[in-house]
């Protein structure tokens, strides 16, 4: 399958690292001191700010509070992230200007996670700091988009959770889903990992050569 676009978005956590185990950790302790339930956070906080989570279960008086404990927690454990397969070698291809991150986590825990996983940087990058609204608002794309001086349109998204895959749809972007978790709608292919991905640069911008999962 083939896929032309302009430039290339990246969500951060479970696209191009593995945060998953730190992610774990970090909100069962913050859970533990202030007495949620980790269940059902876990079940709402892929692919969306600490803050808009947080938000659906703490008074308004905590939240900031809550954030930053957070924070502190998984800053500390993200030098144990690691890079997810292709992710690098990916990276390692692209100019500055052709691709960007954006990710739901906060700009100090998005650098140490990826200095911890050794994750190649664009020069410009989108995290939660820079948004007023979080994913699957299309916000945070948009603003993607516009730091490489991009048509939406011409966006190609690679998303693993169903937040992030709604907010580059509705960012108008072509999206392909990482991974296996269910959507809404059916993205424009599944891959596995990254290692599915290839580029060619075109008179008419980046060829991406895509070998679906089945």
């Amino acid at each position: 399958m083939k896929v032309v676009a302009d430039a290339l978005l990246f969500d951060n956590d479970g696209v191009l690292v593995d945060s998953h185990e730190q992610v774990v950790a970090g909100w069962t302790q913050l859970a533990a001191e202030f007495d949620l339930d980790i269940e059902t956070l876990l079940e709402q906080l892929v692919g969306v700010r600490a803050v808009d989570t947080l938000g659906r279960h703490l008074p308004p008086s905590e939240v900031e509070a809550a954030v930053a404990v957070l924070e502190r927690l998984e800053v500390g454990l993200a030098a144990q992230t690691r890079p997810l397969r292709g992710a690098i070698e990916l990276a390692t291809q692209l100019h500055s200007g052709e691709w960007t991150i954006v990710t739901s986590a906060s700009r100090r825990l998005a650098e140490a996670r990826w200095n911890g996983a050794g994750i190649p940087i664009p020069a410009r990058t989108v995290t939660a700091d820079d948004v007023t609204e979080g994913k699957p608002h299309p916000e945070p794309f948009l603003a993607g988009a516009a730091c490489l001086g991009a048509a939406p349109e011409r966006c190609v998204v690679f998303e693993d959770s169903a937040a992030g895959g709604t907010a580059a749809r509705a960012a108008g972007m072509q999206v392909i889903a990482v991974g296996h978790q269910p959507w809404s709608f059916e993205p424009l292919a599944r891959v596995d990992d990254l290692t599915s991905v290839g580029v060619v640069l075109t008179a008419d911008g980046m060829a991406l050569e895509l070998h679906p999962s089945t």
